[in-house]
Parts: C-alpha cells; sequence; structure tokens
C-alpha cells in the first residue's frame, strides 16, 4: 500500500504544472548537468548529521539516519536527494518535523514543494546504508564515495559544488578503531559496541565524505602537524622501517606546499589508513586519507624507484588537500584539474626530498609512457571531456588525466616562466578557497601573468586530443654543414591541430653534444641556430624529454643510444624508439636488438625500467613465436650473468623482474626455482615475502612439475592474513587444470566474486598471460559481453583494468576478429566503454601490422 501510494504521489507531483521537458531531465537517474545547476541555486548552508549502526557480521544491514539542515531559495521543483538504492532501504522520511509519504523513482528521493518552505528546512530519514561502496569485509570496511557514490551510500545531493559539514556517529564492533573526517568528540561503551560521535567536519564535497572502522593498529606521531596512521600491515620489519618515513613525508609535502601556495593547511587535521584492499594508489578524503597498504609498508629490499613512488603517492593525496579537497571542481567535467595538481606539486615536492634523484627523468618515465598508451590509441580523448550526467564521471579518469596533463601544465610553467605560474596559481588557491572553480576561471587568473594567449594555447591542449608526430627536412652544404634545418609536426589523427612546445634537440658528435632549444608555435620552425654546425654523428630530438609526440628517429643509426650520456636523453631517445615502432617506422626485431644491448649496460634504475619495459611488450606483444624461441635462451642467459655482476640492487632487482617474467624454459624455470627455493643467493639482489610470491606465481604459470607443491608452499608461508586471503583467491587462477581456471572466469559472472578488484585484475592476468591464451581466449567474448555490468558495480578503473587483463592482453587476430565481432553485434554499444575497450586493445590493433610485416 505505501509503494502504491507513493507512485501515485510521484504521478500527483508531475502533474501539478511543472515543465514536462524540464522535469524529464531533473528527475532521470543519476544528477544530469541541468539538475545540478538547478540544485546548485536551489540549495545553500547545507549540514549533514549522519550515523551508523554497524554489526559485527558482514552480511547484517546498516541501520542509519539522515537529518539534513539546509535553506531554499526555490520551490519551482521538487527537492531531489540522491539515493542509489532499492527504495525498501529507505524506512521513513520527514520534513520539517512532519512525516511524509516515500517518494523515491530513478535514484532520487523526492520531496514536494508543499513540504518544504523557502529558507531553512530540515531533513530526516530513517534508512539501510547501501553496501556498494562500504567495502565491508569480515573485521573492516571503508567508504570509497568518488565520483558519485555518496548516493550508494545515504541519501545526498551528490554534486561537487553543494559542499558540506558533517556530523557523524558511528556504532561498531566495540574491538574496532574508528577514522573519519573530523576527530572523536565523544566515545560511549555499549555492551558488545562502543559509539563514536565526531566532531563537526570542515565544508567538503559529497564524494570526499568518508570513515574507516574495523581490527586496525593504530600510531600517533607529531611530525610537525599531529596525524593518526591506521594500518594492517603485521611485518615488524616494513612496520619499524617505514612508520617514520610515511609521517615524515606527508609533513614535508605540507610544509612545501603551504609554502608554494601561500595558503596554510587548510583541515582541522591530516589522518590517514592504510588498506589492504585498496582499489587505488590513494584517495584525498577530508581528514582521512585513505592507501593502498602494499605501496607504503617498504622494507630494506625496496627499490628507489618504489621508495620515490610512496612519496610521489603521499605528495600526491597531500596535494589535493590543496587542489581538490579546499578549491574544488564545479562539474565532474574538470575532475583532470584536482588531478594534474596533484600529480604536478607530488613532482615539485619530490625535488628537495630526494636531492640525488634526476627530477626531469623522473617526470618523464612517471608521465610520458603511460600518456602516450591511451594518446595514441583509437580511444584517446581530450583531457576536458563533456559531461551530461555524473553517473558517467567514472569513464572520465584514465592517463590523460593523470598523466598528459601533467606534461601540459610543465609546458605551460615553461612557456609563462616559473614565478609568474606560482603567481597565478597564489591567486586562484586564495580567491576560490572552500569553493569551487572551472578551467575557465583559472585560465582567466594565469592570463593575467603572461602575455601568452592562453586561451588559445589551452585549446588544443586541453580540449583537443591526440599528440602531434614530428617529421625533418635538414639539407647539408659541401663542406658537410647543416645548410637548412626544418621541423614540422602533423597531428596523429590527420587533423589540423598543432600543439606549441618547447623542448630540447641533442646534436651528437664525437666529444660534444650541441643542444639547441625548438619553441615551435605553428606547423613549422625552421632552426635558425642550427645552420653552419657541422653533420652531427646523430640527432637527439626531445633531449630534456619536455617535448610530447613521436619524433623522427634513423632505424639505421640506434647504437649511439645506449652510449648516452645525459640520462632523460637515453630515457627519451628509448621512448621515443618504441613509440616509433608501434607506428612501423622501426621494425620489432631491430628494436629489441637495441633494447637488449642498452640493457647489458644501463646503470641508472628509471631508464632500465623503460628498455626492459619496452623488451618485454616487444617480445610477448610483437614477437611470433618463432622469434621469441630464437632469442629466448639468450635473452635468459644475458640477464641472468648480468645479475651475477657487481650491480647495485636497484639495477638487479629491474633486471630479476625481467629474468623472472621470461625464464619458462626448462633451464630458465630451474635456475629460477632455486632462487625461490633458495638454494642460491644472488649477491645484491634483495627480495622479501612478496618477490617470493611473484615467482610462485610465475612458476606455476611456466606449468613446473612441481608448481602445485611450489603453491601450497607458498601459502603456509605468508604470514600476512590479509596476504593469505589474497593468494587463495588467486590460486585457482595459477592451477595447470584448466577446468580450474575456467571455474575462476565462470564464477566473475557474480559480482560479490569481483569485490577485490585488485585482486581479480591479477587472477584475469594470470589466465590470460601469453603462455595460456590457447586455453583462454575462449573467454574473450564473456570478459566483453560482461564489461557493461563492470561499469555498472565497480569503482572508476575497474572497466579499463577487467579490459586490460582480459582481451588487452593478447595480440592474436583469433582476438582482434573477436573484438570486431562484438562490436559489429553490439552497434548501441557504450560510447565510453568503446573507448576503454580501444585504449586497452590499442597493442592488439598494432600487432595485426607489426606481425603481419615480420611474417
Amino acid at each position: 500500500m505505501k509503494i502504491f501510494y507513493s507512485l501515485l504521489c510521484f504521478v500527483l507531483l508531475i502533474s501539478n504544472g511543472f515543465s514536462q521537458s524540464k522535469e524529464s531531465v531533473l528527475f532521470e537517474s543519476g544528477v544530469s548537468e541541468q539538475l545540478a545547476q538547478f540544485r546548485k541555486k536551489q540549495i545553500s548552508d547545507l549540514h549533514y548529521n549522519l550515523s551508523f549502526e554497524i554489526p559485527k557480521q558482514k552480511s547484517e544491514n546498516i541501520n542509519s539516519h539522515l537529518i539534513v539542515n539546509l535553506s531554499l531559495s526555490d520551490l519551482s521543483q521538487p527537492l531531489l536527494l540522491d539515493f542509489k538504492e532499492k527504495t525498501s532501504n529507505i524506512k521513513s522520511v520527514e520534513v520539517n518535523g512532519k512525516s511524509i509519504a516515500i517518494v523515491h523513482q530513478n535514484g532520487h528521493v523526492i520531496i514536494a514543494p508543499s513540504a518544504l518552505v523557502l529558507g531553512k528546512n530540515t531533513v530526516s530519514i530513517s534508512f539501510i546504508a547501501g553496501n556498494l561502496s562500504l567495502n565491508r569485509n569480515d573485521d573492516f570496511l571503508y567508504t570509497l564515495l568518488v565520483p558519485d557514490r555518496a548516493s550508494t551510500l545515504f541519501p545526498s545531493f551528490d554534486q561537487p559544488d553543494l559542499k558540506a559539514t558533517y556530523k557523524l556517529s558511528l556504532s561498531v564492533p566495540k574491538e574496532w578503531k574508528v577514522l573519519a573526517g573530523a576527530d572523536v568528540k565523544e566515545k560511549v561503551e555499549k555492551g558488545d559496541f562502543t559509539s563514536y560521535i565526531f566532531g563537526e567536519s570542515d565544508k567538503m564535497s559529497t564524494y570526499l565524505f568518508s570513515f574507516v572502522a574495523g581490527k586496525f593498529n593504530s600510531v600517533t606521531k607529531k611530525p610537525g602537524l599531529e596525524m593518526t596512521f591506521l594500518y594492517r600491515e603485521n611485518d615488524k620489519g616494513k612496520i619499524a622501517s617505514s612508520t617514520d618515513t610515511i609521517f615524515n613525508l606527508h609533513q614535508q609535502s605540507i610544509d612545501f606546499l603551504e609554502k608554494y601556495t601561500n595558503y596554510k593547511f587548510p583541515f582541522q587535521k591530516l589522518d590517514f589508513a592504510s588498506i589492504p584492499v585498496f582499489q587505488y594508489g590513494g584517495m584525498e578524503h577530508v581528514g582521512a586519507i585513505q592507501y593502498r597498504e602494499s605501496t607504503l609498508f617498504l622494507d630494506n629490499s625496496a627499490t628507489d624507484s618504489e621508495n620515490l613512488n610512496r612519496a610521489k603517492l603521499i605528495a600526491h593525496e597531500t596535494s589535493h588537500m590543496w587542489f581538490g579537497d579546499l578549491v574544488t571542481m564545479k562539474w565532474f567535467d574538470d575532475v583532470w584539474m584536482k588531478e594534474v595538481f596533484a600529480n604536478f606539486m607530488a613532482d615539485k615536492i619530490m625535488n628537495p626530498i630526494f636531492p640525488k634523484v634526476n627530477h626531469n627523468l623522473q617526470f618523464f618515465t612517471a608521465h610520458y609512457p603511460s600518456a602516450y598508451a591511451e594518446d595514441r590509441s583509437l580511444g584517446t580523448h581530450p583531457i576536458k571531456q563533456h559531461l551530461a550526467n555524473l553517473k558517467d564521471a567514472g569513464s572520465l579518469y584514465g592517463a590523460m588525466i593523470y598523466n598528459k596533463a601533467p606534461i601540459m601544465m610543465r609546458q605551460l610553467e615553461a612557456s609563462m616562466g616559473a614565478a609568474a605560474f606560482q603567481k597565478g596559481i597564489q591567486k586562484y588557491i586564495q580567491k576560490y578557497a572552500n569553493d569551487n572553480a572551472d578551467w575557465n576561471n583559472l585560465v582567466e587568473l594565469l592570463d593575467a601573468e603572461t602575455s601568452l594567449d592562453m586561451k588559445k594555447w589551452s585549446e588544443v591542449w586541453v580540449n583537443k586530443s591526440g599528440r602531434t608526430i614530428f617529421s625533418d627536412k635538414i639539407e647539408y652544404d659541401a663542406q658537410n654543414k647543416i645548410k637548412s634545418f626544418e621541423i614540422t609536426q602533423q597531428a596523429e589523427d590527420k587533423s589540423n591541430n598543432v600543439w606549441p612546445q618547447i623542448f630540447q634537440i641533442g646534436l651528437i658528435y664525437a666529444n660534444d653534444v650541441k643542444v639547441l632549444t625548438a619553441n615551435i608555435t605553428d606547423k613549422n620552425l625552421v632552426l635558425k641556430e642550427a645552420v653552419g654546425l657541422e653533420k652531427p654523428l646523430a640527432i637527439i630530438y626531445n633531449y630534456n624529454g619536455f617535448g610530447y609526440g613521436v619524433f623522427p628517429l634513423d632505424g639505421n643509426n640506434l647504437n649511439y643510444i645506449a652510449s648516452l650520456k645525459d640520462e632523460v636523453a637515453r630515457a627519451s631517445a628509448y621512448s621515443n624508439l618504441y613509440e616509433n615502432t608501434l607506428i612501423g617506422n622501426i621494425s620489432p626485431d631491430k628494436a629489441y636488438e637495441c633494447f637488449l644491448k642498452g640493457i647489458q649496460s644501463e646503470d641508472n634504475e628509471l631508464v632500465l625500467r623503460i628498455a626492459t619495459g619496452s623488451l618485454n611488450t616487444i617480445y610477448w606483444r610483437f614477437f611470433t613465436e618463432k622469434q621469441q624461441n630464437k632469442v629466448q635462451k639468450q635473452l635468459v642467459g644475458i640477464l641472468y650473468e648480468r645479475l651475477q655482476a657487481n650491480l647495485s640492487s636497484n639495477i638487479k632487482k629491474t633486471l630479476f623482474g625481467l629474468f623472472s617474467s621470461v625464464a619458462y624454459s626448462e633451464s630458465g624455470k630451474a635456475s629460477l626455482y632455486k632462487v625461490w627455493n633458495r638454494e642460491i643467493s644472488i649477491t645484491g639482489l634483495k627480495l622479501n615475502e612478496d618477490d617470493y610470491t611473484n615467482m610462485a606465481m610465475n612458476l606455476a604459470i611456466f606449468k613446473h612439475k612441481k608448481a602445485d607443491e611450489i603453491l601450497e608452499k607458498t601459502r603456509n608461508s605468508i604470514s600476512n592474513p590479509d596476504k593469505k586471503k589474497r593468494f587463495e583467491f588467486l590460486r585457482p587462477s595459477l592451477s595447470k587444470d584448466e577446468s580450474v581456471r575456467n571455474a575462476f572466469v565462470e564464477s566473475l559472472r557474480d559480482d560479490s566474486n569481483r569485490e577485490k578488484e585488485s585482486w581479480v585484475s591479477v587472477g584475469l592476468a594470470n589466465v590470460n598471460h601469453p603462455l595460456r591464451q590457447e586455453s583462454a581466449q575462449k573467454y574473450i567474448r564473456f570478459s566483453l559481453d560482461l564489461v557493461d555490468e563492470i561499469q555498472r558495480t565497480g569503482d572508476i578503473f575497474f572497466p579499463k583494468d577487467w579490459l586490460d587483463n582480459t582481451v588487452g592482453k593478447y595480440s592474436s587476430k583469433y582476438a582482434f576478429d573477436e573484438v570486431q565481432r562484438f562490436l559489429k553485434e553490439n552497434p548501441n554499444f557504450s560510447p565510453i566503454l568503446k573507448r576503454k575497450l580501444f585504449m586497452a586493445t590499442d597493442l592488439l590493433y598494432k600487432a595485426q601490422n607489426i606481425k603481419k610485416e615480420t611474417e
């Protein structure tokens, strides 16, 4: 009866004189841009009071209550709170002290204007909390509400420009600890449960609200600001070697950001929690940052890159306190702004913390390969994308935001000048603190600090997709001196887009390198500074790693790359070699030989990672089986011999990673097994429990005769209960029995088996390893058919991860044909997911041409 009455009320609402066209947009599922704009004008002075009663068993409901206080300035339309849960989860609704019928349609709790007044209103709702974004485990849970998931947990106005304060109370099992966006003000024990009442939080957007509760260890330190850290790691060595560093990195980040922005730390507190199964590297919740535990806790086996990555992650999330939390985008089409500044600032923060690191090199290796991987694909898109409805906001995330945008921002800083750029950023933070801003707001402030035409400059970098392909035309006179030197750019997609950018060109001579600066603002650039110079032995474009695109490369003269003295130039040259291989300018066997030569002499870990990663991809994705068989023994032999040399532990760890990924021959497996079984020890190679687990998984995939024994021994050796659960989840994906692996894949139809998304991604990678693809390829269509549901039920990165670790692992014609058949049979396939599919299958598409040419 109640449901019938609710629907009747809704019908009466619609017939009450509202515009049908406006009504249809406002009431559609999700949060349309029109609804968001209307509510921004309608609602102000917003405060949430929330309580959650969390039971011991994760299968039990969480009874919850919400009180919303707000002011309304427009009653021409109903008030819509977003709650994307079953109607039966709503127990009662009161408005201004009076009970009203429950009207719940398309994920909105609808309150008629007749129940409201202009000015102050109070809405009270009793409900059962939604589970989708609660991440409930047996003995802990955590919220993760970005970008539009607050409304899956509690009724809310789930859009970024309706900032509010929160008062939270949690009832949890008494042995649990809690963490939220404000400090605990009161703690009351009630039998087997403890009730925690938190103070009022700072103003924040709904996606930044959070809490963590469960069986955690806790430590509080004061490296400057007092901070509390919840964690579940039980490795005493990792805890001892990591804890102080983690606190200090947060404080160092705060110190840098306060100085750079000229704005003090903007919130009540900065606490954090590390979570074993966390979906992302981190999430910048106000007052309670969440991290993936394995990234924070390192031991003495960690490489410089791993230590640097941890520091960058912490700096990234801390930067969000200013960029994203204090100043928030108006609408999620500008989500890239918070991410570009978090990454850009994190790169700057690293300079004083790691003074011995080449930070231009670090920037290049961190951003360029990932940006190119998506920008060269058929699924590429501009940094800024249109967003009609917030329900699609998760699709906006990816390398364009996290990697291309910082490259763009560094080019902008170089074009404006660092001082002018910083002054503009300080004005931006000051003007929009505790408010919302969009890209145009920032452009207006930066424009005042530079003669650069900001709108014209940003039009191509921010609003256009793709990258440029550079070509050159160099003429020499009779004395072998440069007569003319012209550079031309052509957009890879054949459009007329031109990317203004600054980069260096290195002219390589026997005893010298002449470095020239190219400032290209149009389609062509005549490099007058080069005229009259001697003909170089080689030319290295993008010598300083600032340029963005594919640069000219002489495929018959690659031997010089490994001997370049400048680390950034080597990294840039290796990257350019790989990109030229993918577009067909260099054959894969020539590129492979160059990378193989490089890994035998490279002594910089970051450069070596580019060389080993590129070689690994060429070997598995672009070599035929015949080519692999021809070089595999030599490759394994070279790597194993190199591991015996007197090298740094960082270099050895990187080389060992490549060795363990290709040691599938009988002799290779025998050597890898001896390392895993601790029969031999490689001097200078530091390995931890996770490394031994990864070796065990590789040996199982390589069909070692003792695979079952290896996996069982590995399981028994894992001391951390969270890591043991992960291994037990992954074990079926490692089975030598095809039917067991099939059952693992089939089990993923059930979304409850996909809750631990990072585990699922690793399991799928195991099943779809190149050595197993003949038996696994029957599930390509399964993975494609399921991706729409993956987007609906998974977190923001999971659809791409799902595709990357299924069809994205293949390079065969069979897989390519499956993709074409799927797209043909699904003409209405989501354009958003089609972009993700094209990104994930970029190497599959390119392999069709590269392998054909090889054969």
